[in-house]
């Protein structure tokens, strides 16, 4: 007899394979990789650096299994297209965090993001009918630098020694980007130009 929840994960959801997000430009990258390396050092956080950096549009899902990959980027880059969707300016200011849990660089939320996300998420909730959750936050765009295993009450800390750095940035945003589960990680499936 099978358990309740076999073959979902503990929070009994399916396996989620696919999450959209966007991409940072290479010399970004680098810049909050470090940061990255600096909570691994500090603080042996390890939680998710195995995704490459981005910003989160559509947190992970299942897919049904009528669908492929290739199906989301043809949907994806048809709503770009349908949108009149072009690459926008994005700024970065310091570091931020939600609660113990995740520490991120902060991403201003402006209206430009708001309805870019929103297209993006109705999108793939119209190919994926049940597929994603229904989402309860507003959209706080952000980069994650640690999450999960940061130590307890290390993010006060942490927090204060990064914004003594002074991150203030602007980057454009001039992507889609699907990730895809293949053996436990999150890998770059294909990227839209917008």
């Amino acid at each position: 007899m099978e358990k309740p929840g076999a073959g979902m994960n503990r929070n009994f959801y399916p396996e989620q394979t696919h999450f959209i997000g966007v991409l940072l430009p290479y010399e970004l990258t680098q810049r909050l990789q470090g940061y990255r390396d600096y909570m691994s050092r500090q603080y042996d956080c390890k939680s998710g650096f195995g995704t490459p950096i981005h910003i989160t549009l559509v947190p992970p899902f299942k897919l049904t299994d009528k669908l492929t990959t290739n199906d989301i980027a043809e949907a994806l880059a048809q709503m770009a297209v349908d949108k009149k969707w072009h690459p926008f300016m994005a700024k970065i200011d310091g570091f931020d965090a939600f609660g113990d849990r995740t520490l991120f660089a902060k991403v201003l939320p402006s209206a430009v993001w708001t309805a870019f996300k929103s297209a993006v998420y109705n999108t793939v909730s119209a190919l994926s009918p049940g597929s994603l959750k229904k989402e309860s936050r507003p959209f706080q765009p952000h980069i994650t630098v640690a999450n999960r295993d940061i130590p307890a009450g290390a993010s006060t800390e942490a927090l204060e020694y990064l914004n003594q750095l002074e991150l203030k940035t602007t980057f454009q945003v001039d992507n889609l980007t699907i990730f895809e589960r293949r053996d436990k990680r999150w890998v770059v499936a294909k990227q839209i130009e917008i």
